[in-house]
């Protein structure tokens, strides 16, 4: 199990885990096109923490850096058939689940999770503001009544949940983790991972949370930056780190790490919102960076360079 406090990927040890050489993750996702979240970010995560993802695509998204354009969804049946050919071959010890696409498809996967209720099963809801009104609502009306009581940990932003599990609320204050978590367990999650918690001093609060306590909390100073696929990074993390056996908390703590890391070291490779660096840990230190090259290094690799054009592929 790596340590927040040490460098990734984690070392490889003489003794494998389960099975075999790692844990194995179900992933349930879209395709992002940019690679900022859906199953790009699932399968970055998931292997930057030790644990091999089993991608299962729902759907396509259309869109940029700066914005979801549209989504067309796989047939629920191509979902579940994927999934099922998995699960029938590799023993899996955690589900994530991100964009399913459709009610029929929430159907389906719910239906699968139940024949495996011991496994934990992370969910993941970003926000769904792209989308037109009516098909989120039926989406999340499906969700609620069939995925969340078989979730064992959910995880979303703050806004995000609330407006979802609380959109009724009235209180002069915005709800407190503890009650978006209560709103949760009452379709059936015993805890909730809430993100994005505007906090004093230009921090941000994330918090573990039963109706009963909060368990962990972390907050980790405002980033200046508009990110795309943080909450994917840090869902997929966490199941990871469950998969390979860590405790609920420890994994939650170890995850947050991680994605303040990879947030720390983001890029924006268009014109768009910024992108966690989840290979944070490949870069070079700077003490590690080669030695600039000599006059006579650089005029020995100008004598070798072939003309582009006799070079041919």
């Amino acid at each position: 199990m790596p340590n927040p406090n040490t460098d990734y990927p984690p070392a490889d040890t003489d003794e494998p885990e389960g099975d075999g050489d790692c844990a194995c993750v179900l992933v349930i996702n879209a395709n992002d096109p940019t690679g900022a979240g859906g199953l790009t970010a699932d399968i970055l995560a998931v292997a930057c923490v030790g644990a091999h993802p089993l991608p299962v695509v729902t759907g396509v998204y259309r869109k940029d850096t700066s914005e979801t354009l549209n989504y067309t969804a796989l047939d629920d049946e191509a979902v579940a058939e994927q999934a099922r050919a998995v699960l029938e071959d590799i023993p899996v010890k955690a589900f994530k689940i991100g964009f399913l696409g459709s009610p029929e498809t929430v159907s389906s996967i719910a239906e699968i999770a139940s024949d495996y209720d011991e496994t934990p099963l992370i969910a993941y809801m970003s926000a769904l503001a792209w989308w037109d009104e009516a098909s989120v609502d039926n989406y999340l009306d499906a969700y609620t009544e069939l995925l969340l009581p078989q979730v064992t940990v959910l995880v979303g932003n703050h806004s995000t949940l609330w407006r979802w599990l609380l959109p009724d609320w009235s209180g002069q204050k915005s709800p407190s983790p503890r009650d978006i978590a209560r709103a949760a367990a009452n379709h059936g999650v015993p805890y909730t991972l809430i993100t994005g918690i505007a906090a004093p001093d230009q921090f941000i609060d994330n918090v573990l949370a039963t109706p009963e306590s909060v368990l962990y909390s972390q907050k980790f100073e405002r980033f200046e930056a508009t990110f795309e696929g943080a909450g994917e990074t840090l869902s997929a993390t966490l199941t990871a780190l469950l998969a390979s056996g860590a405790d609920l908390v420890e994994a939650v703590k170890e995850a947050l790490v991680f994605l303040d890391r990879s947030l720390d070291s983001g890029f924006r490779p268009g014109m768009g919102h910024v992108i966690p660096d989840r290979l944070f840990w490949a870069s070079p230190e700077d003490d590690e960076l080669p030695e600039p090259l000599t006059d006579e290094e650089r005029s020995i690799l100008n004598t070798l360079e072939m003309p582009a054009s006799s070079t041919k592929h």
